[in-house]
């Protein structure tokens, strides 16, 4: 049996599963594989016909069935799952002491590439604003891409370089989360984000857009809240309510581990593509 995660591999494993005669289980994360929308819609079309697709969102699937024509007993979701980690904010210890955390009075920070899509301009220019709520705060950026050099310029232009660290790949993340006040995530578009699902499982209140599955994981006002994408206003405000307002942060933060324990288990995910591999093999 094959079993293809990026949509690149989904159609070349599709095509290889044909030729070979095994099963293929097809997942598909995003909608942005290909601009060409005719290109998309028969890839969509073709890796559908020769194996089972898995949309990792209710949303990407309405997508898939709306936008690429596939039908929709074709398609399954299986949401992402994410292992509860233990989130003990330690800033006097090594990585604390990396970043001066003893400098700062609050922490906020996103996981994700440096690609237009991931919308970290925005949460560079809605700093200034939380700034002036909570000049001493430090916003870390977890992730390497093709807009890392511009987005350094748009911080030394607004002469934020005391206020953001550019950490790169790291292999820590589960530590990076525990120092975190607030987690970002101002993706212009998302499948299910796999980082905001770990910020939850780490009890962090989240400001998420209100884009692809994130609804899906987030409940408003709830377990963190959100926002419309490319809109720095709506980052501040949400940001620095919950800088201002521990109780709330907190509430917030274990309602969200709470509800990705429930619902995006990594123990869960596996069960169901263990359901359908057995499904495909038989």
């Amino acid at each position: 049996m094959i079993h293809a995660h990026e949509f690149t591999a989904n159609a070349y494993g599709s095509l290889m599963g044909q030729i070979l005669g095994v099963p293929v289980l097809a997942t598909v994360h995003g909608k942005s594989y290909y601009a060409d929308r005719l290109k998309r819609r028969m890839a969509y079309r073709y890796v559908s016909r020769v194996s089972r697709m898995v949309a990792v969102s209710e949303d990407l699937k309405r997508f898939i069935i709306e936008r690429a024509g596939v039908a929709e007993e074709r398609v399954s979701v299986v949401y992402n799952g994410a292992d509860e980690m233990e989130s003990v904010p330690d800033r006097s210890g090594a990585t604390g002491a990396e970043f001066r955390l003893d400098e700062y009075d609050h922490v906020i920070g996103a996981v994700g590439s440096l690609y237009p899509v991931k919308g970290h301009i925005h949460l560079i220019r809605a700093l200034p604003e939380i700034l002036r709520a909570s000049p001493r705060t430090l916003l870390l950026l977890v992730g390497q891409g093709e807009l890392e050099e511009s987005l350094k310029g748009e911080v030394a232009k607004r002469r934020l370089d005391d206020h953001v660290r550019f950490l790169g790949f790291r292999s820590d993340v589960p530590e990076l989360l525990s120092l975190l006040d607030v987690f970002v995530l101002p993706s212009l578009s998302e499948g299910l984000s796999m980082a905001l699902l770990e910020a939850m499982a780490a009890g962090k209140p989240v400001v998420a857009t209100r884009v692809g599955g994130n609804p899906e994981a987030v409940v408003d006002g709830d377990t963190g809240f959100l926002i419309d994408a490319e809109s720095p206003e709506s980052i501040s405000d949400r940001v620095v309510r919950l800088l201002r307002d521990k109780a709330q942060a907190a509430r917030m933060g274990e309602r969200g581990r709470r509800r990705a324990h429930e619902k995006f288990s990594f123990r869960a995910t596996v069960d169901q593509y263990q359901r359908y591999y057995e499904q495909a093999a038989a």
